[in-house]
C-alpha cells in the first residue's frame, strides 16, 4: 500500500501542485491583452497541454525512481519542476516580463540536463522529457 502511494506522489505530484498554482494565478491570467504571433495557441488550450505536460513528467519521473536513486539527478528533477511552477506567478501574478523570459532559458537548462541524466538510464523516459521540452517551448513562445 505504501508503495502504491509513494509511485502516484511521484506521477500525480506535477499535477496537484500544477493546479494549485493555476487556482493562485487565474485572477492574474492576462494572455489577450499580450502581444502574441499569428500562431499562438487559443487560451483554452493551456490547462490542457499543461495538465499533460505535467502528468508526462510525473510518469517519466516515477519510471526513474522504480528502478534508479540517484540524489544529484532527484535534485534536478525537483529544481525544475518548481521553476515551473514558479514561471507562472512570476509572469502572471508579478508581471515580471523580463525575469520570466530569463527564467524560462534556465527551466530550458533544467530540462535538457535532465534529458541527459534520464537519457543514459532508460530511453523511454528521454523521450517523455524531450516531449516535455519541446511542449514547454512551444507553449511560451
Amino acid at each position: 500500500m505504501k508503495k502504491r502511494l509513494t509511485n502516484g506522489f511521484f506521477i500525480f505530484f506535477p499535477l496537484l501542485i500544477g493546479f494549485v498554482i493555476g487556482i493562485i494565478v487565474k485572477d492574474n491570467i492576462d494572455y489577450n491583452s499580450l502581444l502574441l504571433p499569428p500562431f499562438a495557441p487559443p487560451k483554452i488550450l493551456f490547462p490542457i497541454v499543461w495538465s499533460i505536460l505535467y502528468f508526462l513528467l510525473g510518469i517519466s519521473y516515477y519510471i526513474y525512481r522504480k528502478n534508479l536513486n540517484n540524489k544529484k539527478t532527484i535534485v534536478i528533477y525537483y529544481v525544475q519542476l518548481i521553476m515551473n511552477f514558479l514561471w507562472s506567478i512570476l509572469f502572471f501574478s508579478l508581471k515580471w516580463r523580463f525575469i520570466s523570459i530569463l527564467w524560462i532559458v534556465f527551466i530550458d537548462f533544467f530540462l535538457i540536463y535532465l534529458i541527459k541524466l534520464f537519457f543514459f538510464k532508460r530511453r523511454f523516459q528521454h523521450i517523455l522529457i524531450f516531449l516535455i521540452f519541446v511542449g514547454a517551448f512551444l507553449q511560451h513562445t
